[in-house]
């Protein structure tokens, strides 16, 4: 058996008739950070939900540690998934806009199988959250939000942290902050996929790259390799070399 942290078989998903993702298989190691990356609409938020019970898969073995949480005959179950230690952050930023940032970290408390985390840790992890703890999040910006976001699903203690598009519509200056934050968690050991195509920042806080295409993984290397390998940059990302 493989010693991997997580691991992911042949996985095929998609909506209806439709496949979208093709045979995909990969291996992410305890405490590392990881890029899912590629061009537009090659599949990386279907990944992400399928991973996490959101989107059928057909067949598929998806592993974490020494349990099983999907194969041909059991269906991911999100709430199971959750339970093992998955926590997954949407694009979408989903917070409870009705509640207050204190009332949101509460609703995120959950015994998770990975490390603990009570609202001090968060005010250290994300120091802009503090003096904003009783207001509503729906009056917070887009930045505090993501910010809740993940500190929300930091409180139901995942060992693995699924991101997707962490970034996306936030001003530079927050998308530093989150990156400093994203670098915390990894030397705290947590291990993060994150899909991701801001390459800036995803440069910043990887230390390995998945790249996709058309619903399949097509390249894997570590961060230093593919950041030096401007041919895989430009054919796989589109990212010019002039």
């Amino acid at each position: 058996m493989s010693d991997a942290f997580f691991t992911v078989e042949y996985l095929t998903a998609g909506y209806g008739k439709a496949t979208v993702l093709h045979n995909v298989s990969f291996t992410l190691s305890a405490g590392s950070v990881t890029l899912l990356t590629g061009r537009n609409g090659v599949g990386k938020s279907t990944l992400m939900k399928s991973l996490i019970g959101l989107v059928p898969t057909s067949k598929a073995m998806v592993r974490l540690e020494n349990t099983t949480l999907i194969t041909a005959r059991k269906p991911g179950n999100p709430i199971e998934i959750a339970r093992a230690g998955i926590g997954y952050v949407p694009e979408e930023r989903r917070v409870f806009s009705d509640l207050s940032v204190a009332e949101n970290l509460i609703a995120g408390e959950k015994q998770g199988p990975g490390p603990v985390w009570n609202q001090a840790d968060i005010m250290e992890l994300f120091p802009p959250l503090r003096p904003l703890l009783s207001r509503r999040a729906g009056q917070l910006s887009g930045g505090e939000q993501q910010m809740l976001a993940i500190a929300r699903t930091l409180m139901g203690a995942p060992k693995l942290l699924l991101l997707d598009e962490p970034s996306e519509g936030l001003a530079p200056v927050i998308v530093n902050r989150l990156a400093g934050a994203l670098r915390d968690l990894a030397a705290r050991g947590l291990t993060i996929l994150i899909a991701e195509q801001n390459w800036r920042f995803a440069i910043s806080v990887a230390s390995d790259v998945l790249v996709m295409d058309q619903g399949q993984i097509v390249h894997r290397d570590s961060m230093a390799g593919f950041a030096a390998d401007t041919d895989a940059q430009s054919r796989l990302l589109g990212i010019g070399n002039s």
